[in-house]
């Protein structure tokens, strides 16, 4: 009797659909860039964007890619397109009172929300043991890595630019000193939560980034001497913390916080 012929999901697969993952992600760091950009006022209210074309060739995309970035701003309300013309910033703050008057974007901003907070809660766990053992098992190399995170942080914070991808770095920095793979990858699905906890400033009527920019910076530092030192119950302490705090700027909007 002959064996059934071995079944397989590979008829299934499609790399196409590798493709299409990855420009999504492509889109998703556009996105986040240009919205952290208008948000924090660097690129302020009736700016006329550059071209698809110059934008493109800025983030070295295909124009399909950088176009799904720039719907998701539109359908923000950060970004208005005018025919004939090109793509012009709107008031961000006035945006965020216009997408939460009620209705359906109330229900998906609550949506979000949750979904960012469901991913502090998982990063309080994984974390503060990250930080542990990076003071551990830290090498030269580590201390390195997270020092260059931490210049990188300062620089971009003191020149107006974009920072929240460093602030990324350095937790990547101190998930790969701890030598284990496992906790890199866990920290890799939690990249956008990271960075994606700044689209709560649509939410908030008031915000000052240099002031929480500061205080991050503060307790990256904190959390780096720790390591530096090999201060393992410290850095756990200082690092858990650090995404407290996180949790409670990017809940509260009282300024100054």
């Amino acid at each position: 009797m002959d064996k059934a012929a071995p079944t397989s999901r590979s008829a299934d697969f499609s790399f196409a659909d590798l493709q299409q993952s990855k420009a999504e992600r492509l889109a998703d760091r556009i996105y986040e860039n240009l919205f952290h950009a208008i948000v924090t006022g660097m690129i302020t209210a009736g700016t006329k964007l550059p071209s698809e074309n110059v934008l493109a060739g800025e983030f070295d995309v295909s124009r399909p890619v950088l176009r799904e970035a720039l719907d998701k701003l539109r359908e923000d309300g950060l970004i208005s397109s005018v025919r004939g013309s090109g793509n012009y910033v709107q008031n961000a703050l006035g945006a965020s009172r216009e997408r939460t008057s009620g209705g359906d974007d109330d229900r998906d901003a609550l949506e979000r929300i949750g979904d960012m907070l469901n991913g502090i809660e998982l990063r309080l766990i994984v974390e503060p043991q990250a930080a542990y053992l990076a003071a551990k098992r830290r090498g030269p190399a580590d201390i390195e890595r997270l020092r260059e995170a931490l210049d990188r942080f300062s620089e971009a914070m003191h020149t107006n630019a974009i920072m929240h991808y460093h602030d990324y770095a350095f937790h990547e920095a101190v998930a790969i000193a701890t030598c284990n793979p496992r906790i890199v990858k866990t920290l890799k699905s939690l990249e956008y939560d990271v960075s994606r906890s700044v689209t709560l400033m649509r939410f908030l009527v008031k915000f000052q980034p240099l002031v929480r920019a500061e205080a991050v910076q503060a307790e990256h530092e904190e959390i780096f001497r720790h390591i530096e030192a090999g201060a393992a119950t410290k850095a756990k302490r200082a690092m858990r913390n650090h995404i407290e705090h996180a949790r409670t700027r990017m809940m509260n909007s009282r300024p100054g916080f």
